[in-house]
């Protein structure tokens, strides 16, 4: 057990790699890969390339680690190598680049040969992700409540307050996002960000708007939040 949080492949004396350490160091880390993986699945869209580098992260981390074996030159050069991989790659949510860097420190672990802290490290990121997961924690619990109506009026009804009072009536909150001409420039578009009030019959509000607009057509969907980015 005392040795079980120290370098397997080097000394004090010598930072030379053994093959035995080498196959037990990239093992390792495939298995940290892995559970990663398995891990980041939970309650995540995902697709198979990302699950599959995940897998794979901390082995290809863990022997670079490996080959540059203290040198200034090769560690330089490996940087500038990761810094076009990561200036080509293609923008990905908070949650992919948080895998990405703990797949990465799970390889750094292991290419310094330190497998114990590799192991505690991966096991202690994975609790809490599954627990923060569970929790819902950060969740936005206003957010579903967010929606979009698109409502289509004649040319000649005045669109600046023509829905407010429905809106004080139904909506915490409104704003008028984007008008837009239709139909020859007979009729006007209007795209609207509203979130409703608790307990509120949607179908009514829509028929209020209905009666409003002369019966024009009406839509209403979620409103897209790209909250993930960073």
């Amino acid at each position: 057990m005392a040795d079980l949080f120290n370098s397997v492949i080097s000394t004090e004396s010598t930072t030379t790699i053994t093959v035995w350490g080498f196959v037990l160091c990239v093992l390792a880390a495939l298995v940290f890969g892995i559970i990663i993986a398995i891990v980041f699945q939970y309650k995540n869209v995902f697709t198979k390339s990302f699950i599959m580098s995940i897998a794979i992260l901390p082995a290809v981390v863990c022997v670079v680690i490996m080959m540059v074996n203290g040198s200034i030159g090769a560690g330089i050069a490996v940087a500038g190598a990761f810094s076009l991989i990561r200036f080509r790659s293609v923008p990905g949510t908070a949650k992919e680049i948080s895998a990405i860097f703990i797949a990465m420190a799970a390889g750094l672990a292991c290419g310094m040969g330190y497998i114990g802290y590799g192991l505690l490290f991966t096991v202690i990121i994975s609790i809490v992700v599954l627990i923060l997961e569970k929790t819902n924690f950060g969740v936005n619990k206003s957010s579903n409540k967010n929606q979009i109506f698109r409502i289509t009026i004649p040319e000649d009804l005045d669109y600046i307050n023509v829905f407010d009072d429905l809106f004080i009536k139904y909506a915490n909150k409104s704003e008028l996002q984007k008008v837009k001409t239709t139909n020859m420039g007979s009729m006007y578009k209007l795209t609207y960000s509203v979130e409703l009030k608790n307990n509120v019959n949607e179908k009514e509000f829509i028929d209020e708007l209905r009666t409003r607009n002369g019966n024009l057509e009406i839509s209403s969907s979620i409103e897209a939040m790209n909250t993930d980015n960073l």
